[in-house]
């Protein structure tokens, strides 16, 4: 009764985070680029009361054993990244990746981030930058922004600015976005604000150019929405608070159990 206690308590336990993700996909579904997260459980150690296969006698072998399981544990919370729908917004600085890869972006000190948010903006520079300010890597500077007419940035990456020069407009390159991949996106570690940073999990990033060997290709004046299916994190949510609610019970019933053995007078 008391192993049942505490089994118990590990499942309530466990599906106490399971939720807390929940929560937090639920919480991101209108997030740009966001990946949503799946909470992993393995059981714990088993108590043997008898090994399956042994001898019963001379000539006879059990069939199978008696092993209590003594509960569940979290074993991991993985990104799941899966693409997310796009989202037409014709505005020239925002780009969907359809397909694998990531941006790179620049982080204060010299580090480096990647995302899948293609809602970037002009700094006071004119560089290319994500809404907090961090410049897009390679960096891609639109000098004299008053003449600029378009901005187009092709499904390979290339970045062509339309300006106007003495009352005629002059196409000109101005850079090349350039997407990373690695060998276990997973591996990678969440640092919030919708950025990623490379661990020796993930692996190291492989650069290459937008639509080509295998690389996504980019959509100017789209955004990837959060791969947040809404109707499966409902589900999963009300399966979990059952869960929670049942593993619940099971305390209560083990706790009746020993108050009934207490209650025995000799």
């Amino acid at each position: 009764m008391l192993r049942a206690l505490w089994t118990s308590a590990t499942g309530m336990e466990a599906q106490q985070t399971n939720l807390d993700v929940i929560s937090h996909n639920i919480a991101n579904v209108n997030t740009v680029g966001f990946k949503r997260s799946r909470a992993n459980f393995e059981d714990l150690i088993y108590q043997d009361i008898r090994d399956p296969g042994v001898m019963s006698s001379e000539e006879n072998r059990v069939p199978s054993g008696i092993q209590i399981g003594l509960g569940v544990k979290l074993s991991d919370v993985s990104k799941i990244f899966t693409q997310g729908s796009l989202i037409k917004t014709d505005k020239p600085l925002d780009v969907a990746i359809q397909g694998r890869g990531f941006f790179k972006i620049e982080l204060p000190g010299g580090g480096e981030a990647y995302t899948r948010a293609g809602n970037f903006q002009l700094d006071d520079e004119g560089y290319i930058v994500t809404p907090e300010g961090y410049k897009l890597s390679p960096n891609i500077q639109i000098s004299s922004p008053e003449t600029v007419v378009n901005i187009s940035i092709s499904p390979n990456g290339k970045v062509y600015v339309v300006r106007n020069s003495g009352g005629e407009q002059v196409t000109e390159e101005a850079g090349s976005i350039k997407l990373y991949v690695f060998m276990n996106p997973a591996g990678l570690k969440s640092i919030g604000g919708n950025l990623f940073v490379k661990t020796d999990a993930s692996g190291e990033p492989i650069e290459g150019d937008p639509n080509t060997d295998g690389y996504g290709k980019l959509a100017q004046g789209f955004l990837e929405a959060s791969n947040v299916n809404i109707v499966e994190e409902m589900v999963n949510l009300i399966v979990a608070q059952r869960a929670y609610e049942i593993n619940s019970k099971g305390i209560i019933a083990a706790d009746e159990m020993l108050r009934t053995v207490a209650s025995l007078k000799t």
